[in-house]
């Protein structure tokens, strides 16, 4: 395995921080290993076969197992017509698919997903995308509380506003949100970015181990060891061309947003003294 470039732009970005002792959380991959990209049961399929399915007299599970079947089939472009807000549709994909609902979802929408594309053009109720590892879900309205809960990778969009705890407990991969968050955003977050181009609640960071967080708009209140870093060229280039990627912009302009990360302090909690515990919570 090459050696890390520890001069890079993603050490100046402060990707690479780490101070864990024991086994490392980072993970490399070589070019080498593409059969362990795609699980032994993915199915093959055609993006240019494309199907639908009336959602309308389905219950959740049934739509559910229509994917599965049309993805056996080679369906690799799947619309979803009348979902109804039903709760937990499109869970579980562990495959490449171009997946279109036209309606809102209601809870647990694209839980446990690695690989599809998703769109969706109206709402999604609370907890969409939780423990996501890779793939793209986008919202073109709002969002409930728990928007990717733990999330590991992959880009998850809403291009309206969200509920509270966006992004808890999250784990890599990217948020973005076209409108407001609520409070706790980013709690105990460990890995990943989080980009909000409107207002974000109180307690915003709270916890957080690491990770970035961007806010295009006003801050309610930080949470515990959330502190504000310097914007530099290389949060700006990137937010520029990822936000590109979804039509969106930043209000006023990526390099003015507003960097927040882990203020670090409580990374060597349990080695404080009593009084020191008191300053930082």
């Amino acid at each position: 395995m090459a050696e890390l470039d520890r001069e890079g732009a993603s050490f100046e970005m402060g990707m690479h921080t780490e101070q864990l002792s024991g086994r490392t959380q980072q993970v490399y991959f070589s070019p080498e290993e593409a059969e362990n990209f795609t699980y032994p049961e993915a199915f093959d399929v055609d993006f240019n076969r494309r199907t639908e399915i009336d959602a309308a007299e389905l219950d959740s599970g049934a739509v559910n197992r229509k994917l599965r079947e049309l993805m056996e089939q080679g369906y690799g472009t799947i619309v979803v017509k009348n979902p109804g807000a039903k709760h937990s549709l499109g869970v579980g994909i562990l495959n490449r698919l171009q997946l279109y609902f036209e309606g809102s979802l209601g809870y647990f929408g694209c839980g446990l997903i690695d690989g599809p594309n998703v769109r969706i053009s109206g709402r999604v109720g609370w907890s969409c995308a939780e423990n996501m590892m890779a793939g793209t879900v986008v919202i073109e309205k709002n969002a409930g509380s728990v928007f990717g809960a733990a999330l590991r990778g992959g880009d998850l969009v809403c291009k309206g506003d969200v509920g509270s705890r966006t992004g808890i407990d999250m784990k890599g991969g990217t948020i973005i949100v076209g409108g407001r968050t609520g409070a706790f955003s980013g709690f105990m977050m460990q890995r990943g970015r989080m980009v909000i181009l409107g207002d974000a609640g109180v307690n915003l960071g709270d916890s957080m181990y690491d990770g970035t967080i961007y806010v295009g708009g006003k801050i309610a209140g930080l949470g515990v060891d959330a502190v504000e870093a310097e914007m530099n060229a290389l949060d700006a280039q990137w937010l520029e061309r990822k936000l590109r990627l979804y039509g969106l912009e930043a209000p006023r302009g990526a390099a003015n947003m507003t960097k927040i990360v882990a203020g670090k302090k409580l990374w060597n909690y349990d080695n404080l003294e009593p009084t020191e515990k008191k300053l930082v919570l």
